[in-house]
């Protein structure tokens, strides 16, 4: 019985192409909205996340803008940071633009950045070629730098810049390494592009020999390495005990980031967003069920005298309503299938746009095809029951 109910549903369904695939365009519209979304939303979402992850992983972030009395982090100060349990080290930031000359070649508006040794043996992967800064270069306050691959081009067009000398606001710098573009570019400098600068040149100094250029004496942001990462609060706990102690606990003198925290609120913003989306392209899939439901009521109606004869000759209400409950269920997974091939060939399409990598989202997937399913089932059974309960004399009349 269940074979011949298939049989006879499809043969309806194509029977009726051009009627089936209008009935079947709300599932497709539907179920390709919520497969493209869904996907094209997380994998927007895993991509920020794992460039955040690998700027924050294993560090804090403390922007220390003080008081009136007192601007920033002395030695003092960072030492006892240091001192810190579960601290690997510490690495000071400080950033400004000044201009650099080579031989003849002025190029103006250079990002330059405050270093130290710890923050290159925690990101050994940025330099291209050549040396990270040690500790020699601390103490001894030497100048030397690192530049990116852009200024390279600027300053030392078809040539190997490793030892040369460039002049940094008129003081000389030996470069000593090249930084990998790959892996160097950062928050601060996308932020920096966007922001209309004119050059995209970038050289890395020993921070105390910035702080000289700069003309500052204290410290004002920072980054902690932790050892073990799951004891980040206890850090981030003993870092405020450190600042308030420093900054005579004083409101709003610091500002300690932990990105793993920021990570969590944009996942849970994500999933919020990912839910949202997903019930709007729902939406859709109703109207589609709508939509089987009318053509359903409309073939039950035009079938009439198929019904009382079926039912004449022997045929049970449960076999009349089973066949269209396969006839709406049939066009409900016809819709979903192409929903589905449209919805992963349009999430493929723009996350190849946006550069981002494709993964396909099971659970977008299983949500698209699996609510087109059912609502195959929930709009589907009314008409079903209504042509089951045809009384066969009144359905024959209108032979």
């Amino acid at each position: 019985m269940i074979k011949e109910s298939i049989k006879m549903s499809w043969k309806n369904i194509v029977h009726n192409k051009m009627r089936s695939f209008l009935t079947t365009l709300g599932i497709v519209i539907g179920v390709t909205a919520i497969i493209a979304l869904i996907t094209i939303v997380e994998g927007v979402n895993n991509e920020m996340n794992s460039q955040f992850a690998s700027l924050g992983a294993g560090k804090i972030t403390v922007l220390a803008y003080g008081t009136p009395l007192k601007q920033g982090l002395n030695d003092n100060d960072l030492q006892k940071l240091l001192e810190i349990d579960n601290v690997l080290g510490i690495s000071p930031t400080l950033s400004m633009d000044a201009s650099v000359v080579r031989d003849s070649l002025l190029e103006e508006n250079v990002v330059v950045e405050g270093k130290n040794d710890v923050y290159f043996r925690h990101n050994s992967e940025l330099i291209l070629k050549g040396r990270d800064f040690n500790i020699l270069d601390m103490e001894n306050k030497n100048r030397v730098a690192i530049i990116n691959q852009d200024l390279e081009r600027i300053l030392f067009f078809g040539e190997d810049s490793l030892g040369k000398d460039i002049q940094i606001n008129g003081i000389t710098y030996q470069v000593v390494g090249v930084l990998d573009e790959a892996v160097a570019t950062d928050v601060m400098s996308v932020m920096e592009t966007r922001m209309g600068k004119k050059s995209d040149g970038k050289a890395i100094i020993p921070y105390r020999t910035a702080m000289g250029m700069a003309g500052i004496s204290n410290i004002s942001s920072l980054e902690i390495l932790i050892d073990d990462t799951n004891r980040t609060d206890e850090v981030i706990k003993d870092t405020e005990n450190v600042l308030n102690e420093a900054f005579n606990y004083k409101d709003d003198s610091y500002t300690v980031i932990n990105l793993d925290s920021l990570l969590d609120a944009m996942d849970t913003m994500s999933n919020m967003m990912t839910t949202m989306l997903a019930g709007i392209a729902s939406i859709a899939l109703l109207v589609g069920g709508i939509g089987i439901m009318n053509m359903m009521l409309v073939s039950v109606t035009e079938r009439t005298t198929e019904i009382g004869l079926r039912k004449a000759l022997g045929a049970t209400p449960g076999s009349i309503q089973l066949q269209f409950l396969i006839e709406s269920i049939f066009l409900s997974l016809l819709g979903g299938f192409i929903g589905l091939v449209l919805g992963v060939s349009l999430s493929w399409a723009v996350t190849t746009l946006l550069g981002i990598p494709f993964q396909i989202s099971t659970g977008a997937i299983t949500l698209g095809v699996g609510f087109s399913a059912s609502v195959g089932i929930i709009f589907g059974w009314a008409p079903a029951r209504n042509a089951s309960k045809l009384d066969p004399i009144d359905a024959l009349r209108s032979v």
